[in-house]
């Protein structure tokens, strides 16, 4: 007499869970202040693993993307420009305002507010 094992409950499938609002409004704030710290490599990370469990965190992410290689566009121009004395002048003014911006789309993020930068250049779709 040969004995089966009892069925096994089928498995969840496999994918990604969506996310609960405040939990994107969250993803979507450390997506625009990564920015200050990691240059455009942390709104990649964000966007790249939650966003495809949210369409907030993906838009905010992006934009936050965007903004963070027109920044990089503008430290290019301001090094270039250090051969003249102006550079030192642009490389501060790109250093405050992408902090300064950068903290209004993360306070407008968290409110669940999305934010679009006044200076971006929309490479990322």
């Amino acid at each position: 007499m040969s004995t089966t094992p009892p069925p096994q409950p089928p498995t969840p499938p496999v994918g990604q869970q969506p996310m609960s609002d405040s939990d994107a409004r969250l993803w979507a704030m450390l997506g625009q202040l990564s920015g200050i710290i990691l240059g455009f490599i942390g709104p990649l990370i964000v966007m790249l693993v939650f966003g495809p469990r949210n369409e907030f965190v993906k838009k905010e992410s992006t934009e936050a993307l965007n903004f963070q290689i027109t920044v990089l566009i503008g430290y290019v121009v301001s090094f270039v420009l250090m051969l003249v004395v102006i550079g030192i002048f642009v490389f501060l003014v790109v250093w405050i305002l992408s902090i300064v911006f950068c903290v209004i789309a993360a306070i407008k993020n968290n409110q669940g507010v999305a934010y679009r930068y006044p200076i971006n250049i929309r490479f990322v779709k």
